[in-house]
């Protein structure tokens, strides 16, 4: 995690380029999945969003989150979903800041990887709870929306098992470049 004050002007541009990222790693791969409720599709916004959270911290990274994949979903069609997403985005934000929280804020590979397979296990949930208000939202009885809910899980299960793999990789990455980048200001890439 950077150490930086979460209000000084590189965190408010990091904030800043991680929401956009999220978007483009959205909006550049999609794969749509067919699904009973909703437009599922395979993408790499929660991945790039447990990066942000690990990097930034929880309000720096949430707001980067919300951002990216909310205003995804705002102007991609979503819209009346979209609050789900950001909902889904806090809930993930205190789920790895806890579990940061849990390890001593120590970012080993270990607790990392950790920490990815539970961001992943948690989006399946989360993810399954937002089917099934979409689902009771267009109509749906409670019984069929929870069987809907549950047979529309196959985009989220890829999704998730791509951030438990991807988010240590990248997060790792990201480090790495950024401290380089703090050690050596000059230095052209």
């Amino acid at each position: 995690m950077i150490k930086d004050n979460k209000n000084s002007l590189r965190a408010i541009i990091l904030t800043g380029f991680f929401a956009a990222i999220i978007y483009i790693g959205i909006w550049v791969l999609r794969i749509p999945i067919p699904a009973l409720v909703g437009r599922p599709f395979i993408h790499f916004g929660n991945t790039l969003t447990a990066v942000a959270i690990l990097f930034l911290g929880l309000r720096n990274g949430m707001l980067a989150g919300i951002i990216g994949l909310g205003g995804f979903d705002i102007l991609n069609g979503y819209a009346a979903t979209s609050w789900l997403t950001m909902l889904e985005v806090v809930v993930v934000a205190f789920v790895i800041t806890g579990m940061l929280k849990a390890f001593n804020y120590q970012d080993t590979k270990k607790n990392i990887i950790i920490i990815a397979i539970v961001t992943g296990i948690t989006k399946i949930f989360t993810t399954y709870c937002v089917s099934l208000v979409e689902a009771l939202m267009a109509g749906s009885f409670l019984k069929a929306a929870l069987i809907a809910s549950f047979v529309s899980l196959p985009a989220t299960v890829v999704n998730s098992i791509s951030t438990a793999i991807l988010t240590p990789i990248l997060y790792f990455f990201v480090k790495k470049v950024y401290t380089s980048l703090r050690k050596n200001p000059n230095k052209s890439y």
